[in-house]
């Protein structure tokens, strides 16, 4: 029965001990610190007050958190509006943040440098020029013993550093819009001309004004190129020729005035932006129906000044070739003839392919 007493007594004792242990871990503090038990945190201690003659030779003593420094009795002593924790040594207290503070040895006491004004402890502390005097145009940001200013998106600092500037972004570069760049404060915007809509924040597209409204009489039909739109008569026939279809036109051989002139004439539109690159190739023609021992030659007969070569490819087709930069607004209206023979029944006829070209004012 003692021996059972006394083994209660020992782990009693032991556990007590390891309690007793860890309060004494846990109050530990850094150097230059002591446990306060009323705050329970570590409290700074002020080696000035503690130490008897901490600093000799007339030095003055200044205590900072976790120790002290001698300096000469005309040092200033300013304090930062940043905040610093003690970095944590394991097994220890930690120790709350403190205010950081910075030396002038050399100042005279009644002053602080620019920046600074003096506290109610007679220290010098920084100055928030931002909130006391509102330097800046846009944006301002304290640092110690100063401060930054900051324009807003679309401006920039002048050389005072202070105020701010439009950026003019039109200045920067001609490809900031397609069309027409127009600066605005802190800001640009584009414009695109008329017959185009602005596509995103920077391109110009095509307005379709065939679709988008009645731009043409009953009687015509409405073309849309780049930029804008032309109405051409839906019968496009002349005498002595007759319409056979929406854009073809045939004179009939029975008709004494057809004699001497192309048996067909079949009309298209297209457009071309201004300042195509050359060479290009922008239009083929080809027969529609191929019988045998026939053969087709192709050439332009009208509207071609040399900016425009046919490039017979086959017997029965041909490419129009752009060779010079056309510039608009200008319609172009060329005439390519077809001319078939067949050797072998002595037939021989032409088509004609009227083709209008309208030529758009911009290069998009």
């Amino acid at each position: 029965m003692l021996q059972w007493c006394l083994l209660v007594a020992f782990i009693f004792h032991t556990i007590r001990s390891q309690e007793i242990d860890e309060t004494i871990t846990y109050t530990q503090c850094t150097d230059g610190y002591q446990w306060d038990p009323e705050r329970q945190q570590c409290r700074d201690i002020d080696e000035c007050e503690t130490i008897p003659d901490a600093c000799k030779g007339e030095m003055k003593c200044i205590n900072h958190y976790g120790g002290y420094l001698c300096l000469p009795k005309t040092a200033v002593v300013f304090l930062n509006n940043v905040t610093t924790a003690p970095p944590a040594v394991p097994g220890r207290a930690p120790v709350p943040t403190q205010q950081s503070y910075a030396i002038f040895p050399h100042l005279q006491p009644h002053r602080c440098p620019y920046g600074f004004a003096f506290n109610e402890q007679n220290q010098c502390k920084d100055i928030n020029e931002c909130e006391t005097s509102a330097p800046c145009d846009h944006q301002c940001f304290n640092i110690v013993g100063s401060f930054i200013c900051q324009c807003d998106q679309g401006y920039e600092l002048n050389p005072d550093k202070v105020t701010c500037r439009d950026v003019d972004e039109c200045a920067y570069s001609s490809y900031m819009c397609q069309y027409q760049c127009i600066n605005e404060p802190g800001r640009y915007s584009c414009l695109c001309p008329e017959g185009y809509k602005l596509l995103g924040s920077r391109m110009c597209q095509d307005i379709n004004e065939c679709e988008t409204e009645n731009a043409c009489l009953e009687q015509e039909k409405c073309w849309n190129y780049h930029g804008g739109y032309r109405c051409y008569p839906r019968n496009p026939c002349h005498e002595p020729y007759n319409q056979m279809s929406e854009n073809r036109c045939v004179c009939p051989a029975a008709n004494a005035a057809c004699r001497d002139q192309p048996y067909s004439y079949v009309y298209k539109y297209m457009n071309v932006r201004s300042d195509r690159s050359v060479p290009s190739d922008i239009f083929q023609i080809q027969a529609t129906s191929v019988y045998p021992n026939t053969f087709n030659t192709f050439q332009i007969i009208s509207g071609n000044e040399g900016e425009f070569y046919l490039r017979q490819t086959s017997n029965v087709s041909a490419m129009l070739v752009l060779v010079k930069p056309l510039t608009g607004p200008k319609e172009y209206i060329v005439d390519l003839e077809m001319l078939t023979v067949n050797a072998v029944m002595n037939y021989r006829t032409s088509s004609v392919l009227r083709l209008t070209i309208v030529v758009g004012p911009y290069s998009f």
